[in-house]
C-alpha cells in the first residue's frame, strides 16, 4: 500500500464496539491513548476484527483496555462516528455498536489502547468531558438499569 492509499479517505464505514460497563451507579471509563479522540474519556472499545462477533469484539475490548471480564446485558444503540479532517473531508467513519454490561471478575487496569481507567460515579460525570454521543449512550445505560431495577422490585 503506497502512502498515497493510506491518506486516502476511507471508502465505507468501518464496524467497532463501545461498552457501558455500569456497576450500580458508577460507570467505567477509560482515558483513549489513540486517535480518535485521543486523549478524551470515553466507555471502553474499539474495532471489530475479521471474524469476531460484535459481542465477541464487546468482551474482549473491555478486556485489553481494563483488565475487566464483563457481562453483556443488552444492546443500547448503533452511532455513527464520523471524523473530518480540517480541511472538512471526512478522515475516518465508525459504525458504533454500544452495548451494556456488568463486571464478572479482574482488577481494573488500563490496558491496550487506554492511557487511564476507571470508575465514575454517575453524579460525578458532569465532571468529566464527554463526547455528547458518549454522554447520551451512558445515560440511556443507567435509565434501562433503573426500569430493569424498578421492574423487578414489583415482582
Amino acid at each position: 500500500m503506497t502512502q498515497k492509499d493510506m491518506n486516502a479517505p476511507p471508502r465505507r464505514p468501518e464496524s467497532a464496539v463501545g461498552v457501558v460497563v455500569l456497576d450500580g451507579d458508577k460507570v467505567l471509563l477509560i482515558r483513549r491513548s489513540k486517535p480518535p479522540r485521543e486523549d478524551q474519556w470515553s466507555i471502553p472499545g474499539g474495532r471489530q476484527e475479521l471474524g469476531e462477533t460484535v459481542h465477541e469484539a464487546a468482551l474482549r475490548e473491555v478486556q485489553e483496555e481494563t483488565g475487566l471480564t464483563v457481562k453483556l446485558t443488552g444492546l443500547l444503540d448503533v452511532v455513527d462516528g464520523i471524523f473530518k479532517s480540517p480541511d472538512g473531508l471526512i478522515a475516518q467513519h465508525y459504525t458504533l455498536i454500544d452495548f451494556s454490561a456488568r463486571p464478572l471478575s479482574g482488577t481494573l487496569k488500563a490496558g491496550d489502547d487506554a492511557k487511564e481507567a476507571k470508575w465514575v460515579t454517575r453524579g460525578d460525570l458532569i465532571h468529566v468531558d464527554l463526547w455528547s454521543e458518549t454522554r447520551r449512550i451512558i445515560d440511556l445505560a443507567f435509565r434501562r438499569e433503573e426500569l430493569h431495577d424498578g421492574a423487578n422490585h414489583q415482582n
